[in-house]
């Protein structure tokens, strides 16, 4: 039912705001919601409620009391919300010999005690109403004129007989609801009458319910069949996933239900994620530990971030002391296995892959206090930080950022088929293929993250540190290449990217290469190093464009931190350069017509300029990419185009498709800001624009990260490389389209190979302002190499994928889940060989040794947390 404004604070709030309008008598043990008093308005009767608990529909109280209808009881079709028992004060007196709290129809509500208002007192003359002076009994009423009657209409005096009406049973007279019907603004009070009523009616008339004994803080969830939302009502029912019922719990905002935080019970437990490093490539573990805390069976569903290049291989399920093994299929067959077994009642897990970067965990038929091990298995490169300060970089996220989906377009053919952010508890669905639920600012869930890694860096390790984390590490002196990191334990809410950086002896890593040989074949990895003397030579001048987004995510610590990031990049620009700042959400916006030489006085107006920026509205990105890449070409200067975002958007397609085409000669710089950035986006505009990358978050110091990075872009880069493997047989090398080579910024390239011994490989480029040929000489044995990295494989079977995937994006092609790929047999070909999920493959387990009794049970969604520093308010829809 559609309810407005203070209408919807006497007919959907009737219970909870019953002291506040009198419809509801409270008894003094401790039953009135916060802010209201045990006296009734002097205005109406004094009523009781023997029982001490509210009625179906209410909020929460100030001492944790609430409905409880047991199970078997609830009518479908009707909602209920999660239920709190009272705190041990209030149940003194109520307790039964063995201490339990007894449920009985004595505290129903006593509908007799409805107070009796004269309707016609509150309709003006003309509308079967008499009152005298037509004007509302009430202080603050909403009083509406009309042409057609004799004077006012106070639309809350009507709503607040209507609903009294409708809660005692009797019957409003046919020429008054006609009355009321004739009038737009009142029509929707008498159809809102009519399905109270109904409501009540089926409530009164139910069968009396069965005893059920609960402890104290202990909480009953209702599994029911959903209506549609009820728009009016401020706190909303859990947003359910298809299943045979759902899971319905009742939130209200701050300020109405106290704003305290409150645990929600969901059926993740914990994570444990067991990392080892060798060299650059990591091999990671991650077991997520699935509970069922109700009372019925679940499916639960978890929507989780990986690293955007890892490569997930192996899966295991399992149960008590059974070990189940996933089986790889493509996404369909997969989906289809999964649904059979779930509704033949068998336990099964389902991977699937909704971008490179997010995944979605389905694990069917849990029963009431079982647990459920889901052990994933993924390989991954590590990334190398230069400068004096850095080292390799290991990152593993723990929360999706909530994303901006834009509308359809012509180039954005993929809408729908994004990553939807919601509130926990919203009943409307984003609109978008996947659903991610996001606990509010009050909520906290009881999941919680462990995390271990053991690092062998081959070569001393000089420092290790987390910017993001507080870790607690161990080195081993006698052998100063190893390290034990383990996550502390009292920093354990995945609310952001876990990032582990270390630096080794020596400096720089030394270019070379690693090779792997099994069964499928040769694979090397090969490092390439920039020159030493890259930062010592002259560089073009260079147009720089700052490209800032200001949408709602930025909020807050984001957007302060891309401001200081803009001033200490502005600060780094030579009177040669010039410059222009872009800012973004729904629409963007240029500092200045044309871009401006970089002295000074200029300087400092784009501070002011950055300085003055404020975030909110959406997240259009595709708009300052066809801005600024069609600017007029300046042919005196190199264009560089420096984006600093969260990266929180659904259409990566779109942008990066953009991004390719207009490209040109210009270069595409990425800054991830945030704790939670979408690496995925963020990584491949430097990819694909031949930029580099660098993130920045909370726990980084702005200036000491972006001297970092504009001392690599601001020197001389080395470019058009080509790379020749001697007397080695290679093929299918990756990146196919090699990136410049910059400062203090390796660059990893990988492949298949065949034969082996001792070679020489050369890499040859122009660098610096007048393109002087370089060559870089790296000799390799692929003998002795052999065998240093297992994970070889699946790295490259991902990098393929990834790049197959990036030829899409550049064709314009749908390249989101649900949509078409041009290359998507053979992506799907190489995910199946290596059995490695993408967006066409899946992996499923089923445990056919075993049948759970009963149907499938109720869907229930993991909501999450939004992460560290991003805004709730500005981000998560809420309605």
């Amino acid at each position: 039912m559609k309810i407005n404004g203070r209408i919807a604070a006497t007919i959907v709030g009737w219970v909870a705001l019953g002291a506040a309008v009198g419809v509801w008598g409270c008894q003094s043990s401790g039953v009135a919601g916060r802010g209201a008093t045990n006296s009734p308005p002097a205005h109406q009767p004094a009523t009781t409620n023997p029982g001490g608990w509210t009625p179906i529909g209410a909020r929460s109280n100030s001492n944790g009391l609430a409905t409880v209808v047991p199970n078997d009881q609830f009518t479908p079709g009707f909602q209920t919300r999660r239920t709190t028992i009272a705190r041990e004060a209030d149940l003194s007196g109520k307790r039964d010999s063995q201490g339990l709290v007894p449920w009985s129809r004595e505290g129903a509500p006593q509908y007799k005690d409805i107070p009796s208002i004269d309707l016609q007192s509150v309709l003006p003359r003309g509308q079967g109403g008499g009152h005298p002076s037509d004007t509302g009994p009430s202080a603050g009423s909403v009083s509406i004129a009309d042409s057609n009657v004799d004077g006012p209409i106070d639309i809350e005096a009507i709503a607040e007989v209507l609903s009294a009406a409708a809660m005692r049973g009797e019957q409003i007279p046919d020429n008054l609801l006609q009355a009321i019907e004739s009038r737009p603004e009142t029509a929707a009070l008498a159809r809102d009458y009519r399905e109270i009523a109904d409501y009540y009616a089926a409530l009164k008339t139910r069968p009396a319910p069965t005893e059920i004994t609960l402890l104290p803080g202990e909480e009953l969830w209702v599994i029911e069949k959903r209506r549609g939302p009820r728009a009016g009502d401020p706190c909303s029912p859990i947003d359910d996933a298809p299943g045979s019922g759902a899971l319905m719990t009742r939130w209200c905002p701050p300020g109405e239900e106290g704003g305290a935080e409150r645990e929600v019970p969901i059926p993740l437990a914990h994570t444990d994620v067991k990392a080892s490093i060798a060299c650059n490539i990591s091999s990671v573990e991650v077991t997520q530990t699935f509970a069922n805390p109700f009372s019925s069976k679940i499916e639960a569903v978890y929507v989780f971030p990986l690293p955007d290049d890892a490569a997930v291989s192996d899966f295991v399920m399992t149960i008590g002391a059974r070990k189940i093994r996933a089986v790889i299929r493509e996404r369909e067959e997969a989906r289809q296995i999964y649904e059979q077994a779930k509704h033949q009642g068998h336990h099964a897990a389902l991977l699937s892959q909704e971008r490179s970067n997010i995944f979605t965990q389905r694990v069917a038929n849990i029963e009431p206090g079982e647990k459920i091990d889901i052990t994933i298995t993924y390989f991954g490169a590590l990334t190398y930080r230069g400068g004096e300060e850095g080292g390799f970089e290991f990152v593993f996220p723990m929360v999706v950022g909530p994303r901006f989906n834009p509308p359809a377009s012509r180039t954005n053919t993929a809408a729908g088929s994004g990553v939807g952010a919601v509130a926990y508890g919203n009943p409307v669905a984003s609109g978008q293929a996947t659903n991610i639920s996001y606990l509010r600012p009050s909520q906290r869930s009881g999941h919680d993250i462990s995390l271990s890694i053991e690092v062998d860096a081959g070569v001393p390790i000089e420092k290790i540190e987390s910017p993001s984390h507080t870790l607690n590490v161990v080195h081993d002196r006698a052998a100063p290449h190893l390290a034990s990191v383990r996550l502390d334990p009292r920093d354990d809410i995945p609310n952001r990217d876990f990032v582990l950086r270390f630096r080794v002896a020596g400096g720089q890593p030394r270019a070379g290469m690693v090779t792997h040989v099994d069964e499928r074949g040769g694979f090397f990895s090969l490092l390439i190093t920039p020159p030493e003397d890259l930062k010592y030579l002259k560089r073009d001048p260079v147009e720089f464009v700052f490209v800032i987004d200001t949408s709602g995510s930025m909020s807050g610590q984001p957007l302060a931190l891309a401001k200081s990031a803009v001033e200490t990049a502005l600060r780094h620009l030579r009177p040669e350069d010039s410059f222009q700042i872009v800012e973004f959400a729904t629409s963007a916006r240029a500092m200045s017509p044309r871009p401006l030489a970089a002295n000074w006085e200029n300087i400092d107006r784009g501070i002011a300029f950055t300085r003055g920026l404020s975030a909110g509205g959406g997240t259009m990105m595709i708009t300052p990419m066809r801005q600024t890449l069609d600017m007029p070409t300046d042919w005196k200067r190199r264009r560089f185009v420096c984006f600093l975002t969260d990266g929180f958007i659904g259409n990566e397609a779109e942008v990066l498709g953009e991004l390719r085409s207009k490209l040109g000669e210009a270069r595409v710089f990425s800054v991830g800001i945030g704790s939670a950035p979408n690496r995925t986006l963020i990584n491949a505009m430097a990819r694909l624009g031949r930029g580099a990358v660098a993130y920045l978050s909370a726990g980084d110091d702005a200036a000491e990260v972006m001297d970092l990075f504009m001392q690599r872009v601001c020197a001389a880069s080395m470019s058009n490389l080509k790379i020749d493997f001697g007397g080695l047989r290679v093929s299918e090398v990756y990146p196919s389209n090699l990136p410049d080579l910059y400062v203090d910024r390796p660059i990893m390239v990988t492949g298949r190979f065949r034969g082996s011994g001792a070679t020489t490989v050369k890499i040859s480029g122009r660098m610096g302002e007048r393109g002087e040929k370089h060559t870089i000489l790296v000799p390799v044995d692929t003998g002795a190499t052999r065998g240093q990295a297992r994970g070889l494989p699946l790295v490259w079977a991902r990098q393929r994928i990834g790049e197959l995937d990036d030829r899409s994006k550049s064709a314009g092609s749908g390249t989101q889940t649900t949509g078409w790929n041009t290359n998507q047999g053979e992506i799907k070909d190489i995910a199946l060989r290596f059995g490695l999920v993408s967006a066409y493959t899946s992996l499923v387990a089923v445990d056919g040794a075993s049948r759970t009794a009963g149907t499938f049970g109720t869907t229930v969604p993991v909501p999450v947390n939004v992460p560290f520093g991003t805004r709730y308010d500005t981000t998560v829809q809420e309605r």
